[in-house]
């Protein structure tokens, strides 16, 4: 068993790098796995303290909560880097000045 400060420090470096992902990178792909990348530590965090208490599930309950709100964001959030991709030509979010083109 490994202890709760191993999982705690492992999720501080998966958010840091989330976060760094979506500071810095302009790709909205690059966007996307940074927040896949902070969910997923908040997924650590949650089934990390659940050890604490073993006879409840609630960490692990919450955590597949998340991956499932994670799942429904990537695919809403691919769909929309997608058709602004069909309209732009471009997948870099500061290069669309606009909503539509259309009147």
């Amino acid at each position: 068993m490994f202890p709760l400060q191993h999982f705690l420090i492992l999720a501080a470096i998966l958010f840091s790098i989330g976060l760094m992902l979506v500071v810095v990178k302009r790709h909205a792909i690059m966007m996307l796995i940074g927040i896949e990348l902070m969910l997923n530590a908040a997924n650590l965090n949650l089934v990390a303290f659940n050890q604490l208490y073993p006879t409840h599930r609630d960490g692990q309950m919450f955590a597949l909560f998340v991956i499932i709100v994670a799942v429904c964001e990537t695919a809403v959030g691919l769909a929309i880097i997608l058709r602004t991709y069909h309209f732009y030509q471009t997948s870099v979010p500061d290069a669309v000045a606009e909503l539509s083109d259309k009147p």
